[in-house]
């Protein structure tokens, strides 16, 4: 028998986070974007004052997001996770639980656990994530080389390339990560 999204316990969402460097205990997490799986999709996006002094030159030229900008028009990263909880609240259908998925879940996770539980106490996502380069690489068979975001949007053309904007990257992810559900039988 295969589970399909709307028999599942749980609610599929796609995150993606830029951050100021590579580990949520020396840099800060600087935006958060999110979105349901299927249709309507339902989005959620933040930008977060940093709560860290220490910035990787090279994570924030990939992403192009200004410190002091942050730091004047962020929202602190309390506000910033209540409204994330918040906005999961109703995303989610009743009965529900949120599934994180992201594109190398462990990165993603990391940060948005760490903050969840500093400035919530509580992660609404709990311990599970599932990464999408890793459901493909099972389902496909294929080597780790063959599920990077370059090459899997190659099978999707309507996609742009890579934008390193959190929100719309968390969309572009869960349009992939639909159509491996689709392969795989889901809906």
């Amino acid at each position: 028998m295969t589970l399909t999204i709307k028999d599942e316990m749980k609610a599929y969402i796609s995150v993606d986070v830029e951050t100021a460097g590579a580990i949520p205990s020396r840099y800060a997490l600087l935006s958060i974007g999110a979105c349901t799986l299927g249709e309507p999709r339902q989005t959620f996006y933040v930008e977060l004052q940093p709560d860290r002094e220490e910035f990787d030159a090279g994570a924030m030229s990939i992403h192009g997001l200004d410190a002091e900008r942050l730091r004047r028009e962020g929202l602190p990263p309390a506000e910033a996770m209540n409204r994330f909880a918040d906005w999961l609240k109703t995303a989610v259908p009743d009965g529900r639980r949120p599934l994180f998925c992201a594109f190398n879940a462990p990165f993603d996770w990391s940060f948005v656990n760490d903050y969840f539980i500093r400035y919530t106490g509580d992660n609404p996502f709990g311990h599970s994530a599932i990464d999408i380069k890793a459901v493909y690489m099972g389902m496909a068979r294929q080597p780790w080389k063959h599920t990077s975001m370059g090459y899997l949007s190659e099978r999707n053309p309507d996609m742009g390339a890579l934008t390193h904007n959190a929100l719309q990257d968390a969309i572009d992810q869960a349009v992939i990560f639909e159509g491996i559900l689709a392969e795989m039988g889901e809906e």
